[in-house]
């Protein structure tokens, strides 16, 4: 008598690991925020600086200039600056608590990812500030900038320079880098995406450089080289270390140019 076949093996049922360790293609812009967040995000900042801005001025004023309008306040460089950092402080606890209420990191959410080599970038942005410096040259540029106002003493010149490469770079590669350009990419590709985030990028620095065709298209670019950096890297630090490198080469340049901002009437000159 024959001897039946043994029955086939059954093949051992795969097990698959949790969804949330499956990795994602890297090129893929996925954030687990939608543009409503960023439309939260962007209505925030902007209650803040109607709020906790003019609360900021209105303390100011009270314990050190009880004699002055508050509108007139306002309008010092110092305090500006001051309210400014209150609001950025509160933006950002707002930027992560959209973020930790989905019960994610907020650092890895955002591709805060530093690079292996972090003095390319800073290179690079060095390099981008003296290149845009010089294209600046052929473009149509008034001599004077509302932001000139910050530089009225050697304190304010301090000071700007250093919110200029810390707290503001920061605050902006998250806002236009982190949060809004993987929206945008997600909804319209990367092409579109990079330039409404760099004319955005733009288009919030217009009121202090007068609207004047010729600085906004610089900033412009310098949005649009930072954006470029992002979708190639997939990292939002390492645009941050390129804003700080363009920032900080430009005070460099204007605390040689005014003898160490000691003449600063220089500047318009």
């Amino acid at each position: 008598m024959a001897t039946p076949p043994n029955p086939p093996l059954e093949s051992e049922p795969q097990i698959l690991p949790p969804a949330e360790f499956i990795p994602v293609a890297s090129h893929l812009e996925d954030p687990p925020w939608t543009g409503w967040s960023v439309l939260w995000i962007t209505l925030f900042g902007v209650l803040s600086i109607a709020v906790l801005g003019t609360v900021t001025v209105f303390i100011v004023q009270k314990m050190f200039y009880p004699h002055s309008a508050l509108g007139v306040v306002a309008e010092y460089p110092l305090v500006a600056i001051t309210a400014q950092v209150v609001v950025y402080i509160a933006l950002f606890l707002f930027m992560v608590s959209v973020v930790n209420w989905r019960g994610l990191p907020f650092w890895r959410s955002v591709r805060w990812t530093w690079p292996r080599n972090p003095f390319a970038y800073l290179l690079g942005g060095i390099v981008l500030s003296l290149a845009l410096q010089a294209i600046a040259h052929f473009l149509p540029m008034p001599k004077e900038l509302p932001m000139d106002k910050f530089f009225q003493t050697e304190r304010q010149a301090w000071v700007l320079a250093i919110f200029g490469t810390t707290l503001a770079p920061l605050m902006e590669e998250l806002f236009f880098r982190g949060f809004l350009y993987p929206v945008l990419a997600r909804r319209t590709g990367v092409a579109i995406s990079v330039f409404i985030t760099s004319l955005a990028f733009s288009l919030i620095h217009a009121p202090q450089l007068g609207r004047a065709w010729g600085p906004v298209l610089v900033i412009f670019l310098v949005g649009l080289t930072f954006t470029i950096v992002r979708v190639v890297t997939k990292s939002v630090a390492t645009g941050f270390l390129m804003h700080v490198a363009y920032n900080g080469t430009l005070s460099i340049l204007l605390y040689i140019a005014t003898d160490r901002f000691r003449h600063l009437e220089r500047i318009n000159q």
